[in-house]
């Protein structure tokens, strides 16, 4: 029973990789760059969502604080070949990039 739990992990660990780096040609894309950069490198994206940070309790009395769009960033989505790239824009700056195979 462990055996396949470790080989189903290890798996979706290959299929899936968040990164703070990103190979594009002879290039490379890395947390911190700006989004001038990302569309720079990878062009226009094929599709952009907001994000957003889960809700925070926000006293002991059970309060929540409600947090802006802005603040949870936004998700630029491309297809490139077999892959779909996801990179995570935050203020302007890339703070995660997530590579996967289809």
């Amino acid at each position: 029973m462990r055996i396949r739990l470790v080989v189903a992990l290890f798996a979706f660990s290959a299929a899936v990789q968040a990164s703070s780096t990103l190979r594009v040609g002879s290039q490379v894309l890395t947390a911190g760059d700006s989004r001038e950069r990302v569309v720079e490198l990878l062009g226009k994206p094929t599709s952009k969502s907001h994000t957003r940070k889960p809700h925070s309790h926000g006293s002991r009395r059970g309060g929540v604080r409600a947090v802006d769009k802005d603040q949870g960033g936004e998700q630029w989505r491309y297809r490139r070949g077999d892959h779909v790239t996801v990179v995570t824009i935050v203020d302007g700056r890339v703070s995660e990039i997530e590579d996967r195979r289809l």
